[in-house]
């Protein structure tokens, strides 16, 4: 049994980090049903993030629509709203409606400025979110432009990744209560929770908040970094603790004794240029073969497409491959209770019939729904063209 077989969850199609939400909930077991729109068509982009999951194509601009969204609302564990502030309400599906229809569920809103706020009803990415945090400010090389960290942190860990948590949180304080509630994500309170480790050393007068590539963990540092190999790749460099520092040193062919003190910042650009030195005389796999797994902190910088063959990611098999599609496999893992891939993601409206007709609609009701674009689905729709074609 999967950790989290038994719950339903009702996602309301977007990108990003809602549906990563959504797909770990899938992958842990959870029923994920996608509420998507008749405009998704060739935008739809979820390739990865629909796997596992049901596809129900519901017009949510008809209010026959919106009373078919709320059916499935009504018996979900988990709803999950990934649009701007208000649309839902807008919609008719807000959580003051939702609730009171069905008090036990747990309905998780994802937005990057938050609900509240000057900016909440303001439209935004990854990157924006991250400059009023600090944290873009502080990533990059001295005397560099701030450098963009994909949408990793934002959209992915501060947001995906939050929402998540307060998912499974809320799930659990209803097993005592036995009530439901909102959940506020905001890729804004994410992305801050994310720079603890950097706000204390803030704190300890350890990091110079005013400048990037000048502190221990952005580039300032010489045993924290990137290096180039001669044939132009990277390796890169954490021996951050004492003894991890005295290792590389050695390996490296550096006498520590005569080297300048690496506790004082100020001399870090030094240390950097002497290493650098070294490690453009070998090409990257060799220096992996030399320095990777012992306690020198080394590790070969891959790109996407060699990151799967590396050792640790194939033995881990932290990877899949579905319909020829590499994607990320199942996290965490759990001791008695496996995530798994369940299958591949579903065609747009494919579950549409079958989950209307279990949630209570009748065959002739779904047809007429049908019949009026109230809903889609693939399969019937599919099933009418060939009868055509055969007529």
């Amino acid at each position: 049994m999967a950790t989290l077989n038994g719950y339903t969850v009702v996602e309301l199609a977007g990108i990003g980090p809602g549906p990563m939400a959504g797909m770990m909930l899938a992958d842990m077991g959870a029923r994920v049903i996608v509420i998507e729109r008749f405009d998704e068509g060739e935008k739809r982009r979820n390739l990865i993030g629909m796997r596992g999951k049901e596809s129900v194509v519901i017009n949510l601009k008809d209010s026959q629509g919106i009373s078919t969204c709320l059916a499935l609302i009504d018996r979900a564990d988990v709803l999950i709203d990934p649009y701007r502030p208000s649309v839902c309400e807008r919609l008719g599906i807000g959580p003051e409606i939702c609730l009171q229809r069905n008090p036990r569920l747990v309905y998780g809103r994802i937005t990057g400025w938050g609900q509240t706020g000057p900016l909440a009803h303001v439209p935004g990415h990854d990157l924006g979110y991250l400059s009023i945090t600090g944290a873009l400010h502080a990533i990059g090389e001295q005397g560099s432009k701030p450098q963009i960290p994909l949408n990793l942190i934002a959209d992915m860990g501060g947001g995906g990744m939050l929402l998540l948590s307060g998912i499974l949180a809320a799930l659990l304080e209803r097993q005592q209560s036995g009530l439901g509630q909102v959940i506020d994500a905001a890729m804004v309170d994410g992305s801050i929770y994310q720079l603890l480790t950097i706000y204390e050393m803030i704190a300890e007068s350890n990091w110079n908040p005013e400048q990037r590539g000048v502190n221990l963990l952005d580039g300032g540092a010489h045993h924290y970094n990137v290096y180039e190999c001669s044939d132009g790749k990277y390796i890169s460099i954490c021996a951050l603790e004492d003894k991890f520092h005295q290792s590389l040193m050695d390996r490296l062919g550096l006498d520590i004794n005569t080297l300048p003190s690496h506790k004082d910042p100020s001399n870090w650009p030094n240390l950097r240029d002497q290493i650098a030195k070294i490690i453009k005389t070998r090409p990257r796999d060799e220096w992996c073969e030399m320095l990777e797994g012992s306690n020198s902190c080394v590790s070969p910088v891959l790109n996407l497409l060699e990151a799967p063959d590396h050792l640790t990611n194939k033995e881990r098999c932290n990877f899949s491959v579905i319909d020829g599609i590499l994607q990320p496999a199942p996290a965490p893992r759990f001791s008695r209770t496996k995530s798994k891939i369940r299958d591949v993601g579903p065609k747009l409206g494919e579950h549409t019939h079958s989950i209307l007709r279990e949630f209570g609609f009748d065959t002739e009701k779904i047809g007429e729904l049908i019949d009026t674009n109230i809903v889609f689905d693939s399969v019937l729709s599919n099933e009418r063209n060939i009868s055509n074609d055969a007529t």
